[in-house]
C-alpha cells in the first residue's frame, strides 16, 4: 500500500473513532510538527505547546481532511497556520539560553566543534526570526520539512510561482543577514 492511500486509511479509522489510527499518525509526525513549530517559534516549550494543538485541531477537524492530499501536507498547513498567528500575537522573539543549549549537537564531536555548530545554528535561527512570516512559513516548509514548491503551494494556498518568489526573496534576505555565511548556507537553488 502507497504512504498516501495508507495515511488516508488511517485518517478514516480515525474518523470513525479509531484511537490507535489517530495515535499512529500522532507517531509519525510528531517531530516534523515540532521541528516545524521549534523553526518557525524559536522557542522549545512554545513549540511542544504548538504540536498539542495542532493535533488537536487536526482531531476535531478529520472531517475536513481530504484523504487526496498527503495527511502531512495537511498537518503542517494547521502547523503553519498556528505558528504564525502565534507571532502576530507575540510580534517579538528572544531567545533565552535554554534555547540555545537545546541547538547543541550531541554526538562524538568534541567541545569546539558542538560550540562552533551551536553558534552556526544559532545566527541561522536569528536570521531566520527576523523573516517577515510569510518568508519564515516557505523557507521552514522547504529546507526544514522538505516540501516540494507545490506541497508548500498548496498548505499555504499559495501558487507555485508564489512560491518560489517567496523562496528567492527569503534566500536573499537571508544570505544578507548572515553574511559571508549566508552564502554557503543559501545560495544553492533547488527545484522540485
Amino acid at each position: 500500500m502507497d504512504l498516501l492511500a495508507e495515511e488516508a486509511q488511517l485518517a478514516r479509522r480515525a474518523q470513525a473513532g479509531d484511537h490507535v489510527a489517530f495515535a499512529d499518525l500522532v507517531g509519525r509526525y510528531t517531530g516534523i510538527v515540532y521541528n516545524q513549530a521549534y523553526r518557525m517559534l524559536g522557542n522549545a516549550q512554545e513549540s511542544e505547546d504548538a504540536v498539542q494543538e495542532v493535533f488537536l485541531r487536526a482531531y476535531r477537524r478529520l472531517d475536513i481532511y481530504d484523504p487526496g492530499r498527503r495527511f502531512v501536507t495537511w498537518l503542517l498547513t494547521i502547523g503553519s497556520n498556528y505558528c504564525i498567528d502565534r507571532l502576530r500575537r507575540r510580534r517579538m522573539s528572544w531567545l533565552t539560553l535554554d534555547d540555545v543549549a537545546f541547538w547543541l549537537t550531541s554526538g562524538e564531536a568534541g567541545p569546539e566543534r558542538r560550540a562552533l555548530e551551536g553558534e552556526r545554528q544559532r545566527y541561522v535561527q536569528q536570521a531566520l526570526q527576523r523573516l517577515p512570516e510569510r518568508y519564515r512559513s516557505v523557507t521552514v516548509l522547504r529546507y526544514w520539512n522538505d516540501l516540494s514548491y507545490l506541497e508548500i503551494a498548496e498548505a499555504l494556498s499559495l501558487t507555485e510561482a508564489t512560491v518560489k518568489t517567496r523562496l528567492h526573496r527569503a534566500r536573499k534576505m537571508l544570505r544578507a543577514a548572515l553574511g559571508a555565511d549566508g552564502e554557503e548556507l543559501w545560495d544553492v537553488e533547488t527545484t522540485s
